[in-house]
């Protein structure tokens, strides 16, 4: 609160700037600092089209930082000369939770890709580069799933209007189709894979394939062993069903530290299905968090077994592919 009245403070004082002329050298900024704390740096740009890329370069050493300094002054990009600019230096809302409601997250998954759509999970490629593209030029932020259960559990602030990829089985093309794009415009992603589907054909990757992906900062995680339905079946004894659950969620950690020398933290629940029993038995293998296929955001407070993912399918326009992105749920918490 005292940083806050700091910048409250300096906001009101408009006339303590003095503006110079517009130029910045090196992609720096050189607006005129007029007011500083531990949390927060004011200034005045002293040019039109002065950036948020720039300010954050010149004022927390990156420029990938820019949305901190957009989100806390209302989204704006760029600003005009004269324009008083809060800084942060530091998170100021990890919850993502205001008088006005509260942060959503959408995860997104996707299932094959080719050439052409064809059924509801064959995504073409140039629809799905499409909507790459749309996430990009709107300003999406796609964040790594890791990063995502860091805000979870409140160890960072997410830009406002993030978005997590998600990709299920283990399909190649994913290399042939996504890689490329997602290479390209630096979006992270998450492959959710089933181990009994792993290398058995052409149409599957192989370990290899999976830790050269890694290798190259794309996370890799569970999606049980035969993708089969993990809830208890009709007639299952309770025998039964312990030991299908020790193959089904304990084999793939063992067998991710074999093949790409780490265990793994996330389980995506085949078909999305999840009840009770299930949920107390991945709690007792120690997955850090789990994904069903229900179609909405996660604020931060969702349960980290229960997220819910966005499936995409391939009839999709791209209005309707933009509906799943919903940022934020508006409710008067006062």
């Amino acid at each position: 609160m005292r940083a806050l009245s700091l910048v409250v403070a300096v906001l009101a004082l408009g006339g303590c700037a003095t503006l110079g002329l517009g130029g910045t050298a090196g992609g720096k900024s050189d607006a005129t600092v007029v007011g500083e704390s531990d949390d927060f740096v004011v200034v005045v740009t002293t040019h039109d089209g002065e950036t948020a890329e720039a300010l954050a370069r010149t004022h927390l050493g990156d420029p990938a930082k820019a949305w901190m300094i957009e989100d806390f002054n209302g989204g704006a990009r760029t600003f005009k000369a004269g324009k008083r600019v809060v800084v942060p230096k530091r998170a100021w809302n990890v919850a993502g939770v205001d008088p006005t409601g509260y942060q959503l997250v959408p995860i997104l998954v996707y299932h094959n890709l080719g050439p052409q759509s064809k059924g509801r999970l064959v995504l073409g490629a140039d629809a799905f580069a499409e909507q790459m593209r749309y996430l990009k030029r709107e300003g999406y932020h796609v964040v790594s799933l890791p990063e995502f259960v860091d805000w979870l559990q409140l160890k960072r602030q997410l830009p406002r209007k993030s978005v997590v990829l998600t990709f299920d089985d283990g399909y190649q093309s994913f290399r042939e189709y996504a890689y490329p794009v997602l290479k390209k415009l630096g979006f992270p992603a998450t492959l959710f894979v089933y181990t009994d589907y792993v290398g058995t054909g052409r149409n599957a990757l192989s370990w290899d394939q999976l830790k050269s992906l890694a290798a190259e900062g794309f996370d890799v995680q569970a999606h049980s062993k035969t993708h089969g339905d993990l809830r208890r079946a009709a007639g299952e004894t309770d025998a039964q069903y312990a030991k299908r659950m020790q193959d089904e969620l304990a084999d793939p950690p063992r067998l991710f530290q074999r093949q790409m020398g780490r265990a793994v933290q996330f389980l995506a629940y085949p078909y999305g299905r999840v009840d009770d029993d299930l949920l107390a038995r991945v709690r007792e293998q120690g997955y850090v968090a789990a994904f069903t296929v229900r179609r909405e955001s996660n604020p931060s407070f969702v349960r980290p077994l229960q997220i819910s993912r966005s499936q995409i399918y391939s009839e999709m326009t791209l209005e309707q592919f933009a509906r799943n992105l919903n940022l934020f749920h508006q409710e008067h918490l006062r």
